[in-house]
């Protein structure tokens, strides 16, 4: 039976096109790398109301981060520098943190404070924060909405991280299936194109990384790429060295791909090929590790609970991806490409597999319990609902291997023919016979059928060429009959017509064509195989797709102690000074329009006295019939804790032992009803500490 299967250059166009979507999709909803050292605390704390100015401004991190000289800027109401530049290390033990002086005779007013880092793992953090001295001021400073690491730079930053990771999973995935599954690929033309072009990939998204970084970590404008200073700086750094050790190691990877398409592929002797075989193994994995290793250094395995443990397991899980999905990426390209893949390779790269997925299992374990820590992390954080979904595409990328691996037993099984010619001590049929191949090339074993399956060319003199093709079901019949009749062409004598020369050589490349797509489709086990890789492939881009997303994503375990630790970045209540919040509102209906006044003292956990006046827009006071307040700290799930305020006087509403029972970024809602009819709930985030 016949089986149509799509043609290579469709499937490959599919698979970009799903790759290119997801990416852009993912990069686009995705955070910029951001908050992997997050800032724990600060002096003076945001939103704090100060007497007298500061000497100087600290800053206090969850980890290790590297600061620049312009990392923490001081601005006054003006805009201007406030501070002297001067960064301060101000380390002690585990405590990560940093100053920086301010000058002498500040006004009063508020100040605004703006910083930026590089985190251990060699993303870019960045954050801002308002103090006020004496009182609070208007302010002309505008923060940036665009934080570090993000906008055009960071997506093309995010871009050649996942280039870089697909072409090293082709480059040691498909060297080591020739290798160890496939010896006799190395002389395959496309298979030599599959391998040369990850390293291309590989050693092109390097040098972009390595352009990009200085703007990724620092201005964020695309045109410093090229910024000579810059790219000396990027060169000091963990990452800068870590990129630049890897192209060096490229240049050995290139010397070891080179050996393998060509001393190898051309050894002819098989002792000599055996040695060589060795050697290039023992090579060839020595400079995979060294380049997986380049990302362990830098990123997050370099980081956080036992790097010593976290950096070899997380080289181990880039090889096991690499020989799991670059030898799936080679088969894919033989199974539509090349002519025949023997049963035995592919059966060997089925085991191979299974055991990639083995230390896939192991070391991912490993890492999620490092970076996750716990299971309010895995669900209640980025990290974690990323990590779930990519546990979700692994399970189901074995699934589609078991499918793939039992196609993979029809085709090791041995077919009648096969068993005959085996050797009786139970050893393998030749590799060269092609009834170990997959619809492998006619051998002397099959010649009778081979030529019968074949059209054949007949020529009359003084006429066109014609094809006469034999349909399988007859050629079977007349094999004996046929056996010694080949296809031939009579010599047109010394001076061949050029037409009739040409039109010959298009019904013989019509015929070559048309026995190959026979024997392609013949194979029912092989059509089965390929669709099932195809399938496999898909899954595997999704797949690194959300790994790269999931590396540039703050790590659950830091999140939650960050979160802890609390957070600094948003309006915030000055502990033992009170709360005093304005809340514009407008019912809508007749005097609905005005402004109330919040107070809370001493603005902490524990009881605190509630102040409520309520003015009109000309500032005074409003009598309206009833006000509400609901106190709800969505992050722990607490309330809304509803409280009822006492009429005090026109405009003035109270309610004493209002309790907040933990700190953290508490929503106050309050209620305004202005007539029988006509009301409205306003709310406003303040920090209790």
């Amino acid at each position: 039976m016949t089986t149509t299967t799509p043609r290579l250059g469709n499937a490959l166009a599919r698979l970009l096109i799903l790759a290119a979507a997801l990416l852009g999709t993912l990069l686009a909803g995705a955070a910029p790398a951001s908050a992997h050292a997050a800032l724990t605390g600060s002096d003076p704390k945001d939103g704090a109301v100060v007497a007298v100015a500061p000497k100087e401004v600290n800053l206090t991190f969850s980890e290790q981060v590297a600061m620049g000289t312009d990392s923490i800027r001081v601005l006054d109401p003006a805009g201007l520098r406030a501070d002297t530049g001067e960064i301060q290390n101000l380390c002690s033990g585990s405590v990560v943190r940093y100053g920086v002086e301010l000058r002498a005779g500040l006004p009063d007013g508020t100040y605004t404070v703006a910083w930026q880092a590089v985190s251990a793992d060699s993303h870019p953090v960045s954050g801002a924060f308002t103090f006020s001295i004496g009182a609070p001021s208007a302010t002309s400073v505008a923060v940036p909405e665009q934080t570090a690491g993000g906008g055009l730079v960071g997506l093309l930053y995010g871009i050649a991280r996942y280039l870089s990771y697909a072409g090293f999973i082709v480059l040691v995935g498909g060297g080591a299936f020739v290798l160890v599954c496939w010896p006799r690929g190395a002389s395959i033309r496309t298979v030599q194109q599959t391998v040369v072009r990850g390293w291309l990939t590989l050693t092109g998204a390097t040098l972009a990384l390595l352009l990009l970084r200085s703007p990724y970590t620092g201005s964020g404008k695309l045109t410093d790429a090229f910024d000579l200073a810059g790219l000396k700086t990027v060169l000091e750094t963990k990452t800068g060295a870590a990129l630049t050790s890897r192209l060096l190691l490229l240049g050995a990877a290139a010397l070891f791909v080179a050996v393998l398409f060509g001393a190898y592929a051309k050894r002819t002797d098989p002792k000599e090929k055996k040695d060589l075989a060795f050697g290039l193994g023992i090579g060839g994995t020595v400079v995979a590790a060294g380049i997986a290793g380049t990302w362990a250094l830098a990123e997050h395995a370099s980081t956080g609970l036992q790097p010593g443990i976290a950096m070899p397991v997380d080289v181990l899980h880039l090889l096991a991806v690499a020989a799991w999905l670059g030898g799936l990426t080679v088969l894919l390209v033989a199974l539509y490409r090349t002519p025949s893949v023997e049963r035995s390779a592919v059966d060997r790269f089925s085991k191979v597999a299974f055991g990639s997925v083995a230390v896939l299992a192991a070391t991912g374990l490993y890492q999620s319990w490092r970076q996750v820590g716990s299971w309010s992390a895995l669900t209640g954080t980025r990290y974690g609902q990323l990590l779930l979904v990519k546990i979700g595409l692994m399970a189901v990328l074995v699934g589609i291997a078991w499918i793939s691996r039992r196609w993979t037993r029809r085709l090791a099984d041995p077919t009648p023919r096969e068993a005959a010619g085996a050797d009786p001590a139970g050893g393998e049929a030749d590799p060269a016979d092609p009834a170990d191949q997959v619809n492998g090339e006619t051998g002397p074993a099959d010649q009778a059928d081979g030529e019968a399956d074949e059209p054949e060319v007949s020529e009359v003199p003084g006429e066109a060429p014609d094809v006469t093709v034999t349909e399988p079901e007859t050629a079977t019949a007349t094999a004996t009959a046929t056996a010694t009749t080949t296809a031939t062409v009579p010599d047109p004598g010394p001076a061949p017509d050029p037409e009739r020369a040409a039109q010959l050589a298009r019904q013989r490349a019509a015929v070559a064509t048309a026995r190959r797509k026979r024997e392609r489709d013949a194979d029912p086990e092989r059509t089965g195989l390929r669709r099932s890789v195809l399938t496999e492939a898909a899954v595997a881009v999704v797949l690194l797709a959300v790994t790269t997303v999931l590396t540039s994503t703050e790590p659950g375990r830091t999140e939650e102690e960050a979160g802890s630790a609390g957070s600094v970045s948003g309006p915030a209540a000055v502990p033992d000074r009170p709360v005093d919040i304005r809340l514009p509102f407008d019912t809508g209906g007749v005097d609905g329009k005005g402004v109330v006044r919040l107070s809370l003292d001493p603005g902490r956990t524990g009881a605190n006295a509630l102040h409520l006046f309520v003015e009109r827009p000309n500032g005074k006071p409003l009598d309206v019939p009833e006000i509400k307040v609901a106190l709800t700290l969505e992050a722990k799930n607490v309330g809304p804790l509803p409280v009822a305020p006492d009429r005090i006087q026109t405009g003035h509403w109270s309610a004493s032992g209002v309790q907040f029972p933990m700190p953290g970024d508490w929503k106050i809602q309050v209620t305004v009803r202005t007539s029988e009819i006509d009301q409205t709930t306003i709310d406003k985030n303040v920090k209790i500490g």
